[in-house]
């Protein structure tokens, strides 16, 4: 987490926070990265505001931007760059210590699935297997895939549990690229996407789609199976409850995951055929997607 001191050597970054126009923007790159045009349109403004806008945002280090090949010929698309911020009003003090195990998972090495159609596996190269069979999730070569999606059922990953006895699970923050998954891609595609760890039902996330309408910015050139990128979200289990991008989800706590120090943490991402909307998952990893990452867990202590 970035630590911000509350002074006139960062007013670049503070402004950046007084625009009402700026923290609508943050929340649309919230759901995705957009070009300009697209933001404009969003908040009925003109590109040339726009631009000037994430000029601020680029730099405060806020937002990141790339320019790639458009409809029309180059556009500027513009990303959420940072997932949270600590202000220090009274900068110099010691912060109590964060102690934590980090751990990045590729989203292929899972240990147990139970998955429908449609599905299939991709690595940065190639298909693997055949899609919308469920057999190849058991293909030694499933480790490879950078990219995965079913349309209903569950993956479930070994998170490895390095705590000694003495220390006790304060927080549990998993990040991770994810969407709906629906045939070739519906952005208007709600699913109930379920997180449980260790068997226990920490919450629900309603993805809203499956988009695919702009390519992802990591994702290959020669992907053509239409879903190509999902949205970077942040499930949080503390001592209070459980959290998805800061927002309260249940009222599961860190003291209900039953770890034991013996034993290996389970996550399990499930859409499930009795949810309201069950409309399958997605996710990606490095080489996939927007955001360059696995999924990333963090376990503090």
């Amino acid at each position: 987490m970035r630590s911000i001191d509350v002074n006139r050597e960062n007013m670049l970054f503070l402004e950046c926070l007084s625009s009402s126009t700026r923290i609508s923007m943050i929340e649309l790159l919230n759901n995705g990265p957009m070009n300009i045009k697209e933001l404009a349109a969003e908040l009925n403004v003109s590109s040339a505001i726009i631009t000037k806008h994430v000029q601020k945002l680029e730099q405060a280090g806020i937002i990141s931007c790339t320019s790639t090949v458009g409809k029309r010929g180059m556009q500027k698309l513009c990303m959420l760059q940072l997932d949270a911020v600590q202000l220090q009003f009274r900068p110099g003090r010691p912060q109590p210590p964060q102690n934590r195990y980090t751990f990045s998972i590729p989203v292929g090495q899972y240990n147990a699935f139970d998955v429908k159609p449609t599905c299939g596996l991709a690595s940065t190269t190639n298909i693997i297997g055949m899609v919308d069979d469920p057999r190849y999730f058991a293909d030694p070569a499933h480790v490879q895939a950078k990219h995965l999606w079913f349309g209903s059922g569950w993956v479930e990953y070994a998170i490895p549990n390095l705590l000694l006895r003495n220390q006790e699970l304060e927080r549990l923050e998993i990040s991770l690229e994810i969407c709906s998954e629906a045939p070739g891609y519906n952005e208007q595609w709600p699913s109930d996407i379920s997180f449980y760890v260790n068997g226990v039902e920490a919450g629900v996330w309603t993805s809203p789609g499956d988009f695919g309408s702009q390519p992802g910015v990591y994702t290959p050139n020669w992907w053509n199976q239409g879903t190509t990128y999902g949205q970077r979200k942040t499930l949080m289990v503390t001592e209070e409850g459980t959290y998805m991008d800061g927002v309260r989800i249940s009222d599961v706590t860190t003291h209900m995951l039953n770890i034991d120090v013996n034993k290996e943490v389970t996550l399990r991402i499930a859409s499930l055929d009795t949810a309201v909307n069950c409309g399958g998952v997605a996710l990606f990893g490095r080489g996939f997607g927007n955001y360059d990452q696995e999924i990333e867990v963090s376990m503090y202590y």
